[in-house]
């Protein structure tokens, strides 16, 4: 299927123009992350000054935050860029023009993409100012990680949106909701093995839960464990692709019966 990169560009501006009129999304894209990370970084550091191995604990809280933000704000963008077409009552025109689903899929990847990095550049300049963690002690690392919780924000978004785009309004919720679910099991904080075994399991399927781990590999041992990476992936392969046919499936069926019943 050919796209047209001036119509990709053209949603591209028009969500950067939403943006910029819109202070409920620059508080998502600045407030929250701040906030977390100073409640929880000033949490690491009460905790390392009861503990002896002091610098891993304050470590594993601040590169877990800030890499989950990549996780969290990849698929938020994804569901609330639709459910904005949705509250605008806009979703018809926008589909009625000759914009194609493929060409808004990739439009809200690279929007998404581009808030990512704002956000994850803001979080590790206020984790280095405050607590000086440097993200880019990961060096080269730093890429690989990040496009594969990309790839995992993504494939959770486009599933979520598919049902919110196939039953409408009354699942918005799923658009805070839906990726939290998988964060107990991504082990953000806390090693696969400290979860009960059938939680193990769960956690094994999870793209993320591989790139943590990784992280704190780095963190403690400084090993890097290519078998992770790739393991990672190929999950991520597997579950994006799973999810653009689910969402362009579940398009079809919405557009047959009329995308006017979604506002």
């Amino acid at each position: 299927m050919r796209i047209n990169v001036n119509r990709v560009w053209a949603m591209i501006i028009r969500y950067t123009i939403y943006l910029r009129h819109n202070y409920d999304r620059l508080t998502d894209l600045f407030y929250w992350p701040a906030l977390d990370l100073f409640i929880w970084g000033l949490t690491g550091l009460y905790i390392a000054k009861l503990s002896n191995n002091s610098s891993h604990y304050l470590l594993i809280i601040l590169s877990g935050l800030v890499f989950w933000i990549v996780v969290w704000r990849s698929q938020y963008e994804i569901t609330t860029n639709l459910l904005s077409e949705m509250w605008d009552r806009n979703i018809v025109n926008i589909f009625a023009s000759p914009l194609k689903v493929s060409e808004w899929i990739l439009a809200v990847m690279v929007f998404g993409f581009l808030k990512t990095i704002v956000s994850v550049s803001f979080s590790a300049i206020l984790s280095f100012i405050f607590y000086r963690f440097n993200i880019f002690s990961f060096h080269w690392l730093l890429i690989p990680f990040i496009l594969s919780l990309l790839a995992t924000g993504w494939a959770g978004g486009f599933l979520v949106a598919a049902f919110i785009i196939r039953y409408g309004m009354k699942l918005q919720t799923l658009a805070w909701a839906g990726i939290a679910l998988i964060a107990p099991f991504s082990a953000i904080y806390y090693p696969v093995s400290v979860l009960p075994s059938w939680a193990q399991t769960v956690s094994l399927l999870i793209p993320s839960t591989y790139i943590f781990e990784s992280i704190r590999d780095i963190l403690f041992t400084g090993t890097v464990h290519y078998d992770k990476l790739v393991t990672s992936f190929i999950l991520n392969a597997i579950y994006l692709i799973l999810s653009l046919w689910f969402f362009v499936a579940m398009f079809g069926k919405s557009k047959k019966l009329g995308l006017s019943r979604l506002i």
